[in-house]
């Protein structure tokens, strides 16, 4: 089946082109939400219940972000084909990963480094393999200023490199911005072949 990859700003509409894409399939949708509620935070709280509203309640929905990882890559090992599976989104699932392992951070950057590129790595390789179609939707960082903070740079700098690594080999790509999507694929060439 196809992987699409829809990418773009916070609060752009990616996740409701995701949808729309999913319903568009005509296939059974499994809804995968990778973020980790935090119940102390109001507009946190707010915002995923913004997401669980935007999206059919009659679809699955699966919260992974207490879920190991073998049982997540499970999740896409064992879709069938002929259904859809809808992962929303890439960075809180590596943002979930980060922050299990913060100390890391201050003891060996680059082992965190490593260690998160290849987890990025191995779960964008699952969705790639998965039988079913699979619409990934994720945060498009680092059109700002370099973050102060090491955590954020490393985030930021993960994230894109995840982002690179499934966008080269999704069957299509989606710039999402202010409520337009952009078919990167027809528009733009990839830098691998300049």
């Amino acid at each position: 089946m196809a992987v699409i990859f829809i990418t773009g700003p916070v609060c752009s509409g990616k996740s409701a082109f995701g949808v729309r894409l999913a319903r568009e399939s005509g296939c059974p949708v499994t809804y995968l939400a990778t973020a980790a509620s935090a119940l102390e935070d109001v507009e946190w709280r707010a915002r995923l219940v913004r997401h669980v509203r935007d999206r059919p309640a009659e679809w699955p929905t699966i919260e992974t972000a207490t879920m190991t990882d073998a049982a997540q890559l499970d999740l896409f090992r064992n879709a069938a084909a002929g259904t859809c599976v809808v992962v929303d989104a890439l960075g809180t699932w590596l943002a979930a990963k980060i922050a299990t392992r913060i100390d890391l951070l201050e003891v060996d950057y680059s082992v965190l480094e490593a260690q998160l590129d290849d987890e990025a790595a191995t779960y964008v390789n699952a969705m790639l393999d998965s039988q079913a179609h699979i619409i990934a939707v994720s945060e498009q960082f680092g059109w700002d200023v370099v973050p102060v903070a090491a955590a954020a740079r490393l985030f930021r700098d993960a994230m894109g490199r995840m982002a690179q690594r499934l966008a080269k080999r999704a069957d299509k790509v989606y710039l999402v911005v202010a409520g337009y999507a952009l078919d990167l694929r027809a528009l733009g060439e990839s830098i691998d072949a300049v």
